[in-house]
């Protein structure tokens, strides 16, 4: 292996245009200057609220800038030493991790060498076999990827804390992309037993897809997914909300990557900090953020909601990287759809691989005159306040408590659509469980 260069650089691009330029060098900061006509462009946009444009372009450096990519990459150590061997990098550290999978980030950005480029913008894939897609699955987990792929110059990063990767659907048929085609959809593997007291989230699949059914239901923004299966791996096809079909003038179909970024990179936090008791973003914050929104009354609504359903659906994992914004030119910003919403009651209780209800929390307090983090802790009084404090009101002007009304009135036809929706085979327990758990959660807000 050769000797690195003192100072490496990495070049950033959106959508065949180039943004920018990533640089590292031994024991100086991270440091990201934006091109020139990038930032002269009626396309052009800072990638975070965290990384404006500058005065003169003057570069930014620091922790911001490491920050910033760190959250585009997984959090889990484990997952990203996997992709390090995979993609023969030459650490797991996110310059030397993405400068060999960053060709498909979440968001716009592609990060290539710097005196690469992303090639044609046509859309280029190879369709895959059922038995083949099994195998991408499978090998999600592994170091190395499947023999059939070898051939594919694939490279894809992630964040998140869950085993997943991502494919093309083109033409109802899934596709490996090639070139500079992007992913259209994640795919996420079941989570099995999780943390130290091994909590069964073998079904998280099942539950994941219920629980955007549920907010579906009460008319929130949500990702779209449903459960696949293949050679019997199953897993959650989420429809990336960061991709957009286009047709051009000639009729040739265009995939194209939109901008966004979670709120660990909006307010500058390192993903490891992305819970509240951890240091990272809480309500207050990030309603802050939202109020300066370009529909910043429908965002802060939707993300009040949010966390009233979280509260609602015993939902623990609602944490700044679980929700994103839309980057839009000129650094103008909206809330995206929700995602990654997964519900605690099935794994309430007092035996192995359970939760006792007594110490189950929300990921962000919900805050009157004091903090309350512990779900059988909180109150409709404390939604009350925390809504006021912020200024949320319903879409015809009506206050916060008018929204609560609403919420708790729609759950029973909430609760029997989604009832009318579950597929045959699909497993009863986990259902009961989070409906029941929703209804008395609505009593509970009622009053």
């Amino acid at each position: 292996m050769g000797r690195r260069a003192h100072t490496r650089a990495l070049g950033l691009w959106m959508n065949g245009v180039r943004v920018g330029t990533w640089r590292m060098a031994p024991h100086s900061p991270d440091t990201l200057q934006y091109d020139p006509s990038w930032v002269q462009s009626r396309e052009g946009r800072p990638l975070s609220l965290s990384l404006p444009f500058t005065p003169g372009n003057a570069p930014h450096r620091g922790e911001r800038v490491r920050h910033y990519f760190d959250n585009l990459l997984p959090d889990s150590p484990d997952i990203r030493t996997r992709l390090a061997r995979r993609y023969q990098a030459h650490s797991a550290n996110a310059f030397d991790l993405l400068a060999q999978a960053g060709q498909d980030c979440v968001g716009a950005l592609q990060i290539l060498p710097n005196d690469a480029s992303p090639g044609a913008a046509s859309v280029q894939a190879r369709p895959l076999s059922v038995s083949e897609v099994a195998d991408v699955l499978r090998h999600a987990t592994a170091a190395t990827t499947p023999g059939f792929m070898e051939n594919d110059d694939v490279r894809i990063s992630i964040a998140g804390a869950q085993e997943k990767t991502a494919l093309l659907r083109l033409d109802d048929r899934w596709c490996m992309p090639q070139g500079a085609t992007p992913t259209t959809h994640i795919l996420k593997l079941p989570l099995g037993l999780v943390g130290g007291m091994g909590l069964d989230l073998r079904e998280s699949v099942e539950n994941e897809w219920l629980c955007a059914q549920i907010l579906a239901a009460y008319n929130l923004p949500i990702a779209q997914c449903e459960p696949v299966q293949f050679d019997g791996v199953k897993a959650l096809a989420v429809a990336r909300f960061d991709r957009m079909w286009w047709t051009a003038a000639d009729g040739e179909r265009h995939l194209i990557r939109l901008p966004q970024e979670d709120l660990c990179q909006a307010t500058a936090t390192a993903p490891d900090l992305k819970y509240e008791a951890q240091g990272g973003p809480g309500i207050d914050r990030i309603m802050s953020v939202l109020a300066g929104s370009m529909t910043p009354e429908q965002d802060k609504r939707t993300f009040f909601m949010a966390q009233v359903l979280f509260w609602m659906l015993c939902a623990p994992d609602g944490h700044a990287k679980n929700f994103s914004l839309f980057i839009r030119p000129g650094g103008r910003y909206q809330l995206t759809p929700l995602y990654d919403v997964i519900s605690a009651y099935p794994i309430l209780g007092h035996g192995p691989n359970q939760i006792s209800p007594f110490k189950v929390k929300l990921a962000m307090a919900v805050r009157g005159k004091n903090a309350h983090w512990k779900m059988n802790d909180i109150q409709r009084r404390h939604w009350v306040a925390m809504g006021t404090r912020h200024g949320v009101i319903t879409a015809d002007g009506q206050a916060v408590e008018a929204l609560l009304e609403d919420l708790v009135a729609r759950t029973p036809a909430v609760i029997h659509e989604v009832r009318r929706q579950l597929p045959a085979g699909f497993p009863r327990q986990l259902a009961d469980s989070i409906l029941l758990g929703l209804a008395d959660a609505s009593e509970r807000l009622g009053g």
